[in-house]
């Protein structure tokens, strides 16, 4: 493999791990520019090498966010797990079938989540905790299958879904949303992993660069975010979501 392939995959790859610290979707940087860069590969080989950098650089912006933050660990002990078997489930689908049907229906949900997030002036601002306990646990256990799959099977914009599921099902702040969606999408990236070595899809000799290059990113993404706070966590949600928006909306009129 020529080596400016690999710089250019590393230097998407720290750009994805610095915005995925902040509020998820790095996946959207650096898979397109995998699709790109490396047009002879499977589809389903490139997503799985992807997973690699994609824990690292969530586990450094995890492990940030852990210093600053106390979270549910019962809570997030149920969600992981749920969320590993569901992704590993996802991603045993992904190498089998096309996953193209899903964008045009990505594509209206967050055009309503960009117009929602931006009308709602108070939107994920403070944190409200109204649920009884049972029914926190049923929606966590909602949030993480359908999220945790998407991953699997899917991949991008993971980290976005869950802070927007953290906020807006749950009642958290988008600080404590971030931070706690780290933790699932831990649990993601790792149920995919663990089928794509599985099944030998991992290409490791990009898989481990990016990975370094990742975790720098997402190193330094969490220590803006901590710094800002909650109200810029928000404004760099709605651009990852309107970037996301254009990404989807090119893939489903033009390709």
């Amino acid at each position: 493999m020529d080596s400016y392939v690999i710089i250019i995959l590393c230097i998407a790859s720290f750009c994805a791990g610095f915005v995925d610290a902040i509020v998820g979707g790095g996946g959207l940087i650096q898979t397109p520019v995998a699709l790109i860069f490396l047009p002879n590969l499977a589809v389903s080989s490139i997503i799985g090498s992807l997973k690699i950098p994609a824990f690292s650089g969530t586990a450094f912006a995890a492990n940030q966010y852990l210093k600053k933050v106390k979270l549910n660990w019962k809570l997030l002990s149920v969600m992981a797990l749920i969320s590993f078997l569901a992704a590993f489930l996802g991603s045993n689908l992904l190498t089998k079938v096309s996953n193209d049907f899903m964008k045009p229906l990505l594509l209206v949900i967050l055009t309503i989540i960009a117009i929602y997030t931006f009308s709602k002036k108070n939107f994920g601002q403070h944190q409200v905790k109204e649920y009884s306990k049972s029914k926190e646990i049923i929606l966590a256990i909602i949030i993480s299958i359908c999220i945790g799959f998407y991953d699997g099977f899917i991949g991008p914009g993971t980290g976005s879904f869950l802070v927007l599921a953290f906020v807006s099902l749950l009642g958290f702040d988008f600080f404590h949303a971030s931070a706690n969606a780290k933790m699932i999408n831990l649990a993601t990236n790792f149920g995919s992993i663990c089928l794509f070595i599985l099944k030998g899809k991992i290409i490791w000799i990009i898989a481990i660069p990016m990975a370094f290059c990742n975790a720098i990113g997402g190193f330094l993404g969490a220590k803006v975010a901590i710094k800002k706070g909650n109200g810029f966590i928000k404004t760099f949600f709605l651009i990852v979501v309107i970037g996301t928006l254009i990404r989807f909306s090119y893939d489903v009129f033009f390709k």
